[in-house]
């Protein structure tokens, strides 16, 4: 996705719109049904008992948790916590999954700040009981959308000279001393052209992406820093001509995990498309990732969201539970996108209907509750 008014570090004032959808979040007139032990216990039997063959495949183990933005509270997780308890408490279930990130400096204004491992927000990430899934891009964070695919600073090029050597070192080393497992999304959705690591803008050149992967892999390695565990994430395909993505993976051994973001757009009037069902979406993504690029890896889904009216907004969050148990068998973790994006509400908590539809969805035993305390280094999936 592209970065429009999402912010790295700490987040900007809330909106009068997010801050009413708080009040009343608080105040209790909104939310979504939760979903009982015994609900989820009564699908699961009703489960067992069903046939065997693909349409009634039951859901495989999964991570499962929230990228969740500043309208709850003003304050993105872990910076604040209480967000993450909010939609814990609207969904009925403990998330195993919290998304936090960071560019590698703010230059505004000059010299650049560059935000160092955030150690604390780690440690409350992991004292809620979740692993986090730290989103780290190389740039600087950009005040003006339309510029984040001009960063002269920030080429590809710039991180293969060295230049940021020093700090991405840094980076590592605070990283293994803090010793705990965590998923480091590291320059995601490089086939599009919407991000200044892309190998079609700013004025990078083909091959070089991969080359700055291992690069900064291997200033972990050789700091130690084998607690972290790479997820190399593309944007999902759909009938939309991207770079390939065979070119742009940078092995077995630099990957611990691949990954797939895809959005259901609707006809949203910032980014108008048709309205996608899930698997029109990750389909053609994930039969390459499976088939050709990556077929010993897990794969999670680190962005995902569709906006809409709350019955169609419910509807495709049923359907894409469904798929998920039935075709996406190697899809071992999902994160929502739980933000309000240039005026785009990719919200669960926005209706009582999308609410409803993921709390039934992830009470299935399946999706892992707080898990935290029983992960390895590298993670691996669960069960």
């Amino acid at each position: 996705m592209r970065l429009g008014d999402r912010i790295y570090g700490r987040p900007r004032a809330v909106s009068a719109c997010a801050a009413g959808l708080a009040l009343l979040l608080a105040l209790g007139l909104i939310g979504g049904p939760t979903a009982t032990p015994a609900d989820g216990a009564q699908r699961a039997k009703v489960s067992r008992a069903r046939p065997a063959g693909p349409a009634h495949r039951a859901q495989r183990p999964a991570y499962w948790g929230a990228w969740i933005g500043k309208q709850l509270t003003g304050e993105q997780p872990p910076w604040d916590m209480r967000p993450v308890a909010q939609l814990e408490s609207i969904l009925g279930k403990g998330m195993s999954l919290v998304g936090l990130g960071s560019t590698f400096a703010d230059c505004t204004p000059a010299p650049c700040r560059y935000f160092e491992f955030p150690k604390r927000e780690m440690d409350k990430v992991r004292a809620y009981g979740a692993l986090p899934i730290y989103n780290w891009s190389s740039q600087e964070s950009a005040v003006n959308p339309s510029l984040t695919t001009s960063m002269p600073d920030f080429q590809l090029s710039d991180l293969l000279s060295g230049r940021y050597d020093a700090y991405i070192r840094r980076f590592a080393v605070d990283a293994r001393n803090w010793g705990h497992p965590f998923f480091l999304r590291f320059d995601w959705e490089m086939n599009g052209n919407w991000f200044p690591w892309s190998e079609q803008v700013n004025g990078n050149r083909p091959g070089e992406y991969v080359a700055v992967w291992r690069h900064v892999h291997d200033i972990f390695s050789a700091v130690g820093a084998t607690n972290a565990a790479w997820v190399w994430c593309p944007y999902a395909e759909f009938k939309r001509k991207f770079a390939p993505l065979a070119p742009l993976y940078p092995g077995s051994q630099y990957v611990d995990w691949t990954c797939m973001d895809g959005f259901n757009w609707g006809s949203n009037p910032t980014n108008p498309h048709k309205w996608r069902t899930f698997g029109s979406i990750f389909a053609g993504t994930y039969k390459k990732l499976v088939k050709r690029i990556a077929p010993d890896k897990p794969i999670i889904v680190a962005e995902l969201a569709s906006t809409g009216a709350p019955r169609a907004k419910a509807r495709w969050i049923r359907e894409m539970f469904g798929q998920l148990a039935r075709r996406y068998r190697r899809v071992r973790g999902l994160v929502w996108y739980d933000q309000v994006d240039r005026g785009i509400d990719w919200l669960l908590e926005s209706s009582p209907e999308a609410s409803g539809a993921f709390a039934r969805g992830i009470a299935n035993p399946a999706f892992q509750a707080n898990v935290e305390g029983t992960a390895t280094a590298p993670i691996l999936p669960p069960g």
